[in-house]
């Protein structure tokens, strides 16, 4: 995915692309046992894995991220077929912002969020972590 960051005073102020990461952390209430009833887990991880590729993976990947903002000043770029225009900026903050919405909107209702982590570059991440 690209995108850039108006306002900015860097190099990411023009528009480049990543190979995103995303690390995702679930956890459910369980019976005060020693282990978990079957089958043996709270999500199966083929299923969450389906679950972050349609609505995650498949609506992000090959797309151009941009804010109103950015668009207004290079308005060359607004019809462009892959874009999908935002009204924040797209940091990597906001981006994981917007995929906990997502996630925790189709976890089936027993299965929590718990954290996201998200890869910009291999050592470059933006986190979120559910405090309760």
């Amino acid at each position: 995915m690209a995108h850039a960051i108006h306002g900015y005073a860097g190099s990411c102020s023009n528009i480049h692309g990543h190979s995103y990461e995303l690390h995702v952390t679930v956890s459910a209430q369980v019976p005060e046992e020693d282990y978990i009833a079957s089958p043996g887990f709270i999500i199966d991880f083929k299923e969450l894995k389906n679950l972050v590729k349609t609505y995650i993976v498949e609506k992000l990947d090959h797309k151009l991220l941009l804010s109103q903002a950015f668009v207004k000043k290079n308005r060359g770029i607004k019809n462009l077929e892959n874009l999908i225009l935002w009204k924040n900026e797209p940091t990597a903050e906001n981006i994981l912002l917007y995929m906990k919405r997502t996630i925790a909107a189709i976890l089936p209702e027993n299965v929590r969020l718990i954290q996201l982590r998200l890869y910009e570059t291999a050592d470059s991440y933006a986190e979120w972590t559910k405090n309760d």
